[in-house]
């Protein structure tokens, strides 16, 4: 029981970080929002991979009155492979590509998703990243001139954060802050937090903080909590 009420208290601390966070966010307007998912596909995030397969059409479904979202899947693995898809706005169709990938043993790639990120953003703009990484084997300072470049062009970056790497933690916080984005842990056991913030994160995408408020009365008590308390 008390394994169980400390993870409850930690699920609510990062739903009230991620809160504050996306207080302090500008306000966007957009029929269809573009937003990049990446994700880790080394061979320590397999048991994630699958996860996320599971919680990708929770971004369309959050969406769907809002007037769409369009997703890029970037994801790296292996020796120094990094995949990008073309703009998606259909949940099999992601889901397709994703089932279609299998995680390989490597380094981190973050580098060339901010990079990404950077270009798309200059041909129509990015309303938001999410990146889903369990750990950093790259130079901080160098990540975080590109997230500031990111702030810059007010394309802010989601980090969801899995396992204990504290030092990883440290340079995901600064890219996050960097880029006017939000940094959130979560585990294995975090699932349903994970879903509700995924989902979140494509509602600002396509309808900026007051679309969440109109998702409010179908959506879980996470985003209840969310929207409750924007704009105080």
């Amino acid at each position: 029981m008390a394994n169980k009420d400390l993870q409850k208290t930690s699920d609510t601390q990062a739903i009230d970080l991620f809160i504050d966070q996306v207080n302090k966010m500008p306000a966007i307007h957009t029929r269809e929002g573009r937003l990049i998912f990446a994700l880790d596909a080394t061979a320590s995030r397999q048991a994630s991979w699958d996860q996320a397969c599971q919680l990708q059409s929770e971004l369309f479904l959050a969406t769907r009155d809002l007037g769409g979202l369009s997703v890029q899947l970037c994801y790296y693995r292996g020796f120094g492979e990094f995949r990008v898809t073309p703009w998606i706005n259909d949940t099999n169709e992601l889901l397709r590509q994703m089932n279609g990938v299998s995680c390989l043993g490597g380094h981190t790639q973050i580098r060339k998703v901010l990079s990404q990120a950077v270009k798309e953003t200059r041909i129509k703009q990015v309303r938001a990243i999410i990146l889903v990484v369990d750990c950093c084997e790259e130079d901080s300072d160098t990540l975080c001139q590109k997230a500031g470049e990111l702030g810059m062009l007010n394309t802010p970056v989601f980090i969801f954060h899995e396992g204990q790497d504290s030092q990883a933690g440290q340079v995901f916080q600064q890219i996050c802050k960097l880029s006017g984005g939000a940094y959130t842990p979560f585990d294995s056991r975090s699932a349903d937090v994970l879903r509700e913030l995924l989902a979140a994160v494509a509602v600002y995408a396509s309808g900026g903080r007051k679309a969440l408020e109109h998702l409010s009365t179908s959506q879980s008590q996470h985003i209840k909590r969310l929207t409750q308390q924007l704009g105080k």
